[in-house]
């Protein structure tokens, strides 16, 4: 399972929201130290969301977005904002190694499936829920979508990777919703990274043991609940079991 710690951007700073509440934000830092950091302890993935453009589509951080690929000096995935292909492209140009769509995952499939089709493995899919709904924009809307139903949807648009997010439990540190996220994996058979809540190395295990592929690591590292040395020492004793 790959940990993907996160670096949430708002206004140049990295930042975290509680349950994506513009209005309920913790500054943590300069997110190309961040960055630069991170690598050097390890992480093999960088997570960034792009808040700004989630919530209002418009980018504001390519600049700083090529900075942090730089001093990452690693693969990176960013969602936030991306509803077009033009938007996609600007982010893969400026360094991107796989571009996350969530709201027009939902609003465009073919938009979707166009992305895949122009840039093989590097699209995934960004499903955040609501008690099981869709939510959209920056988490502000929520859908009639059910997350399952989405995600099946994305892979006949030939999306292979689904990062999915409880809304509710995002920045909470409350554990994630492991139940959801193994009935996304069971349904989909999609390599799904799991997201919201993350509170201990107990929430690692659990998500691993409900096959997922992936594990975004945001508050629990800042706030010091583990480290992701401690992460990435358990998830590398799992791989040799």
């Amino acid at each position: 399972m790959i940990l993907y710690p996160a670096i949430d951007l708002l206004d140049g700073k990295a930042v975290r929201l509680r349950q994506g509440k513009r209005d309920e934000v913790t500054v943590y830092g300069t997110p190309v130290e961040m960055a630069r950091s991170l690598r050097q302890r390890g992480a093999a993935w960088l997570h960034l969301v792009d808040l700004e453009a989630a919530f209002d589509g418009k980018t504001r951080q390519l600049d700083l977005l090529r900075e942090i690929v730089r001093a990452f000096d690693g693969p990176v995935e960013l969602g936030g904002g991306l509803r077009s292909l033009e938007d996609i492209a600007l982010r893969m140009e400026a360094g991107v190694s796989r571009c996350i769509i969530g709201t027009a995952a939902a609003e465009h499939p073919e938009m979707v499936a166009e992305a895949c089709d122009r840039w093989p493995g590097r699209i995934a899919a960004g499903i955040d829920a609501k008690d099981g709904m869709v939510a959209t924009r920056g988490w502000v809307d929520v859908t009639a979508i059910p997350a399952i139903e989405l995600a099946e949807r994305m892979k006949q648009a030939g999306v292979e990777t689904i990062i999915y997010t409880d809304v509710s439990r995002d920045g909470m540190m409350t554990g994630p919703n492991v139940k959801a996220t193994a009935a996304l994996v069971k349904a989909t058979g999609l390599a799904v990274t799991g997201s919201g809540g993350v509170s201990s190395l107990d929430d690692l295990r659990a998500l691993r043991e409900a096959g997922c592929a992936g594990a975004i690591l945001g508050k629990a590292l800042y706030e010091g609940a583990f480290t992701l040395e401690d992460a990435l020492r358990q998830e590398a004793a799992y791989s040799v079991l």
